[in-house]
């Protein structure tokens, strides 16, 4: 019998509607080889590793009169050519073409009578550079078999691994009345299966998502406890269907610079940067921004051995108040460290024993199980959904073609105008921020502000080392 979604996974598909496509996605930007780097190449190194990524030959069928979740077939007229898709920028194309266009791709829904996913190769970037865009739906993030397409591809020598053609032969397509005496079978099983369809077909979507991920227990009991009801903030407004994309680069260097200087851990150095850059944002807005003012945002973290690549990972998620309303850099970070700190002594961050047994996950898929955890939530219970995933500290390739930056694109969940994701690569930090197009015509401001965060706390630093040097000279 084929692999059956679980009621996490298909909340998605319910979720879903025309403002709220549920997928991640990544803009990955490479240094062109010597050799060069084409459309035919990228697919043709695709189809050979799709055999590592079986889901991503399949399609969602669901079961005639909704009696059971849908289940996994094969798509019996799989084409890599429909799903690995070549687009271009006016020669020489600008980083900001490009995030207009990743801000264009991610605004469209993937086709769900075929395998969810799609690859776009963008050609012709200023300095000899392409790009891959990933998107991949949260559906198929189901934590177990799942790896992102673009993890796939990706390889530690500018020397592909070899490869072994597999030749593939799609399995026969159930029939409605196989399907049906499936979904009986599991009824039987597992009654309470029943139940939780009944609920999800008769019952408020939203409702009963939140009924599900209550039965991660110790996870959602966290953040109830830690909850009271967030701000209002021009974060949280209606949104639309289409999107922009902003991006901002920094050095690993100065984050760890930060966190010798005045403690803490990487990243409550991040979440300090980030409420300074929303600070400053905010008041470009005119927005009142008092002592007591906070942003809510909803953190889930990984903090994984990079290499590591088992379900024993260990992960952390947890609602923190970023304290825009503090002027002073220094402050804010030693608030965002103690409150971090109450978290880890309190009980209300949570491992990930918590996160499996809501969802699972494997590490290529971090960011999509962030964003899992804050489609339903976060929008009563937080502001803003922020990622943070540490990469691999080596060059990566892709048939020779250095990978130069990652940034990460999260879905958007109903009221809330920006998601904010990052990755750390090779010595740098890539944000990566999708947000609301009519609701954030400044996007590139925040990212500006971003900068001037990181600028910000780096100053203290220069002037701890100059009082330092006074005092020996004294």
């Amino acid at each position: 019998m084929p692999d059956r979604l679980s009621a996490v996974d298909v909340s998605f598909l319910y979720l879903e509607d025309e403002t709220t496509p549920m997928h991640v996605g990544e803009m990955l930007v490479f240094q062109a080889p010597d050799s060069g780097f084409d459309y035919d190449r990228l697919v043709t190194l695709i189809r050979r590793r799709i055999a590592f990524v079986p889901r991503y030959r399949q399609r969602v069928r669901w079961v005639p009169g909704r009696l059971a979740n849908p289940v996994w077939v094969d798509d019996q007229d799989f084409d890599v050519a429909f799903h690995v898709r070549r687009s271009a920028l006016p020669s020489p194309g600008t980083d900001g073409q490009l995030r207009e266009l990743a801000a264009r791709i991610m605004s469209r829904p993937l086709d769900p009578t075929r395998p969810l996913w799609e690859v776009y190769l963008v050609e012709a970037l200023q300095g000899g550079r392409f790009a891959i865009l990933t998107k991949t739906h949260q559906s198929m993030v189901d934590g177990t078999a799942a790896v992102d397409i673009g993890q796939v591809i990706l390889d530690p020598t500018p020397d592909p691994r070899p490869t072994p053609d597999v030749h593939w032969n799609p399995s026969q397509e159930p029939s409605g009345a196989e399907l049906v005496a499936g979904a009986v079978v599991d009824s039987v099983r597992r009654p309470a299966v029943v139940v939780d369809n009944a609920r999800k077909g008769l019952a408020d979507v939203s409702d009963a998502a939140t009924g599900l991920l209550r039965q991660a227990g110790g996870l959602v009991s966290a953040l109830w406890t830690a909850a009271r009801p967030p701000a209002e903030s021009p974060l949280n407004v209606p949104i639309g269907a289409q999107r922009r994309f902003g991006t901002a680069t920094a050095d690993l260097e100065d984050f760890k610079r930060i966190r010798r200087e005045h403690g803490g851990t990487i990243n409550d150095v991040v979440l300090a940067v980030i409420a300074g850059a929303l600070r400053a944002w905010l008041m470009t807005r005119q927005e009142n921004v008092g002592s007591r003012h906070t942003i809510r945002a909803m953190v889930p973290v990984s903090v994984q051995d990079i290499g590591q690549r088992t379900p024993a990972n260990r992960v952390a998620a947890f609602l923190v108040d970023l304290p825009t309303g503090e002027q002073d850099p220094v402050v804010r970070l030693n608030r965002i460290s103690f409150e971090m700190a109450q978290h880890k002594d309190g009980g209300h961050m949570v491992g990930a024993q918590s996160l499996v047994a809501l969802t699972g996950f494997t590490p290529p898929t971090l960011h999509a199980m962030g964003a899992r955890l804050g489609a339903d939530l976060s929008r009563r219970v937080a502001n803003v959904v922020i990622t943070n995933v540490p990469g691999p500290q080596q060059p990566l390739y892709v048939a020779g073609a250095q990978l130069l930056a990652a940034y990460p694109i999260l879905p958007l969940v109903k009221s809330m105008a920006v998601s904010i994701g990052l990755t750390s690569y090779n010595g740098g930090v890539y944000f990566g921020l999708n947000a609301d197009r009519d609701a954030m015509d400044d996007i590139d401001v925040l990212t500006a502000c971003i900068s001037e965060a990181i600028d910000e706390l780096l100053d203290t630093t220069r002037k701890s080392r100059t009082r330092a040097k006074r005092a020996r000279k004294d």
